[in-house]
């Protein structure tokens, strides 16, 4: 079994930390959490570095590794998460990943003689600004959520919602690495060609139906060589961890320019993810079965294994805020319009892996892959306001008087990650916001 499906020592809920909010109830960060990001302090011209989040802190590796704390496996991997992106710690492979994250939790719980050393490693995550976790070479965004496909398919082609190939095929495309933004993302409103109902001719300027997309982002670990095709049992050898992601979509732009090639200047000019990347590791108590109804087709055998249909799948809590400047001004609460779970994902992260390379395709550490929208089986699951709106024929209705049909200038959209259950820590992501701005004048 693979070390990222079993639970350890490391998932024990009895564990505590010498860092206290690590113990509140609630906290997205526990000791049995132990997530990556990249980080400095705000407004400093200190170098991006990579820490771990305990509590409300930040375990700062750079400084961690002067320490001498860590040796051996972990050791390596403190050096190579010092570094100013996480390609390297990413590349080291799920042994060492493993090593770390054991070494990590003796030094951070309660009694560890290591609390002494590391005390002045931490930086408070209020006082921290981020990077993107990762150089990103390349991003794959697929379309995972059959819930999904069929509610855009039946506004698109009402009489052939869901494409013959959708049940065999993890689908994707080829996304924009560049405009990859990490959480408090903020991004002029894109402009385009778009073709209105009626018209004979399309016309250019600011999109009018600009729209979210719920996702999670799998940061690939160690690559494959061309020509090399992962199977299923190695495939998540080769994932390093997840992260909430929005891609962002220009509706009416994507619905004039995506036939016959797919998304292009709809998709590309903004994707934002959270700073907190979740090893699959720390995820184990959370994995459930894989299950196709009946009736459907089962995956073809490069595309299934034991393990996938035991524990592939993962039951991610996940949830959608809108942020309204009316809201903030009055200092509330974003509205929640979105509340779904990723154990609904028609594929899983082996099988898009396994996918990716089975032509030869080369991955690379660092590289990312999108889930695609994940809507769950009812509309109010749904994660993307296309869907929520019924294609804008039923605005959603907020607490303060305010509707909204597609986003507005102003708008900030808050993603939300987490795993709990009975018997299991609370596993949290942290937040993915990003704010739409007016288009820029021309």
């Amino acid at each position: 079994m693979q070390a990222t499906m079993t639970v350890n020592e490391t998932h024990n809920p009895a564990l505590r930390s010498w860092v206290s909010t690590a113990n509140i109830a609630g906290c997205d960060f526990p000791i049995q959490n132990l997530p990556f990001a990249v980080f400095r302090r705000q407004g400093s011209h200190e170098s991006f570095r990579g820490g771990v989040a305990i509590g409300d802190q930040i375990l700062d590796l750079a400084a961690a590794a002067q320490t001498g704390v860590f040796t051996g496996d972990a050791g390596t991997a403190v050096q190579a998460g010092a570094q100013d992106k996480l390609n390297a710690l990413m590349a080291l492979g799920p042994q060492v990943w493993h090593a770390l994250r054991l070494a990590l939790s003796h030094a951070l719980r309660e009694g560890a003689t290591e609390q002494a050393a590391l005390q002045t490693c931490l930086v408070p995550q209020a006082q921290a600004e981020y990077d993107v976790p990762a150089r990103i070479g390349d991003y794959t965004d697929f379309y995972t959520s059959v819930y999904h496909a069929t509610n855009i398919g039946k506004q698109f082609r009402p009489d052939n919602p869901l494409l013959p190939n959708y049940k065999w095929v993890p689908i994707g495309y080829h996304g924009r690495a560049s405009s990859i933004g990490v959480s408090g993302q903020a991004f002029h409103r894109p402009v385009g060609q778009t073709m209105a109902p009626g018209a004979t001719e399309p016309s250019f300027g600011p999109c009018k139906r600009m729209d979210i997309e719920l996702e999670l982002g799998i940061f690939i670990g160690g690559g494959n060589a061309l020509g090399d095709a992962l199977h299923m049992t190695e495939a998540e050898d080769h994932v390093f961890g997840i992260c909430l992601l929005n891609d962002w979509s220009a509706r009416d732009i994507q619905a004039w320019e995506y036939q016959p090639l797919g998304p292009f200047l709809a998709k590309n000019f903004a994707t934002t993810i959270s700073p907190w990347v979740v090893t699959l590791e720390a995820l184990a108590p959370y994995r459930v079965p894989f299950t196709r109804p009946a009736e459907d087709p089962q995956p073809m055998a490069y595309l299934d294994s034991d393990a996938n249909r035991q524990q592939g799948a993962f039951d991610i809590q996940l949830e959608v805020g809108i942020h309204t400047p009316k809201m903030r001004e009055a200092s509330q609460a974003a509205a929640t319009v979105c509340r779904t779970s990723y154990r609904h994902a028609y594929w899983t992260v082996a099988q898009m892996v396994t996918h990716h390379t089975v032509n030869g395709c080369n991955l690379q550490a660092g590289d990312l892959l999108g889930s695609g929208t994940l809507s769950g089986p009812t509309l109010d699951q749904a994660g993307a306001l296309i869907e929520l709106t019924q294609g804008g024929k039923t605005p959603l209705q907020f607490a303060n008087g305010e509707q909204r049909v597609y986003l507005e200038d102003g708008d900030a959209v808050v993603l939300r990650g987490w795993c709990e259950k009975p018997g299991a820590t609370r596993i949290g992501f942290g937040e993915c916001v990003g704010t739409v701005l007016p288009a820029k004048a021309r």
